[in-house]
């Protein structure tokens, strides 16, 4: 089983037409992902890889019977798109762009409470449910199917632990890259209840890193709820107090929460393994099974 997307998946690729969402709509049809429609305002009756493309997603999805969207749009009109995956409605948005601003995205998670959309990302690489379909910029050649459900701030870390997870014969049920801007759509807690509430998901896989309280609060929901075994990774252990590293949301405060000790030491109360390496995480998995 999978959690949010699976071969039944029916996606509208807004940006289409555009360098990343021409090159990225063709990687996701040749994974075989039911790619049925683009979105791109002013581009309507065109073509692209044999898919049609309309001025608006509510067409799209209308027309094509769609229910997700990937969303390949500039920073500048990124929340625009998004509102319109929001409006159509679309089950599931996946917001690929990095750079949306922290005002524009305040002001579309504010509408996405109001919905019953998944929204994932900004600035994520998307979510794959191996040997069925991708939607985003993951790397499909690397996953596996299986029972191991991932979750992670970072694309490269996501990489690094499936390349790991899939070279010891432990496939994915579904990999979810939230993304590490400050504000964003589905956080750890959402993705994690998925995999709780997934029958075929037998372990976990979370990968975090210094900044905000999301990791604490996934720790909470975690000795609360969950029966699902969860190993995890934080990174950022040796950044300076204060000082950015990497995403936007990877900025410690100083506040006692929010660094790599505090948010390890939540885990581990919590019933999670943590790895010290990504290598460890995988060892924890394979005891875990």
């Amino acid at each position: 089983m999978s959690v949010l997307v699976d071969d039944d998946t029916r996606v509208v690729v807004q940006g289409i037409t555009g360098g990343e969402g021409n090159f990225h709509a063709e990687q996701m049809i040749e994974y075989g992902t039911n790619v049925v429609a683009g979105a791109v305002p002013g581009k309507g009756g065109q073509e692209v890889h044999g898919v049609p493309v309309y001025d608006t997603v509510e067409r799209a999805a209308r027309e094509e019977d769609a229910d997700a969207s990937v969303v390949f749009v500039p920073p500048a009109f990124a929340a625009d798109a998004i509102f319109e995956a929001l409006d159509a409605p679309l089950d599931l948005a996946v917001a690929i762009t990095e750079g949306v601003p922290v005002q524009d995205m305040a002001r579309v998670k504010r509408a996405e409470k109001e919905t019953d959309t998944y929204l994932i990302g900004p600035n994520c690489p998307g979510i794959i449910t191996p040997e069925e379909a991708k939607l985003g910029i993951l790397p499909g050649n690397i996953f596996a199917s299986g029972n191991v459900g991932l979750v992670s701030r970072s694309g490269t870390l996501t990489y690094q632990v499936v390349d790991n997870l899939t070279d010891r014969g432990l496939g994915q049920s579904t990999a979810i890259g939230i993304g590490g801007d400050p504000i964003i759509g589905t956080d750890f807690v959402d993705a994690l209840q998925l995999f709780e509430d997934d029958p075929d998901t037998d372990a976990v896989v979370m990968c975090g890193e210094i900044g905000g309280e999301d990791e604490e609060e996934a720790a909470a929901y975690i000795g609360e709820h969950m029966d699902t075994p969860v190993a995890g990774f934080i990174a950022g252990r040796t950044a300076p107090p204060g000082k950015r590293m990497g995403h936007a949301g990877a900025i410690v405060s100083g506040s006692g929460t929010g660094t790599a000790e505090s948010k390890i030491s939540a885990l581990r109360e919590a019933g999670a393994r943590v790895g010290d390496t990504p290598e460890e995480v995988v060892d924890a998995i394979e005891e875990l099974l």
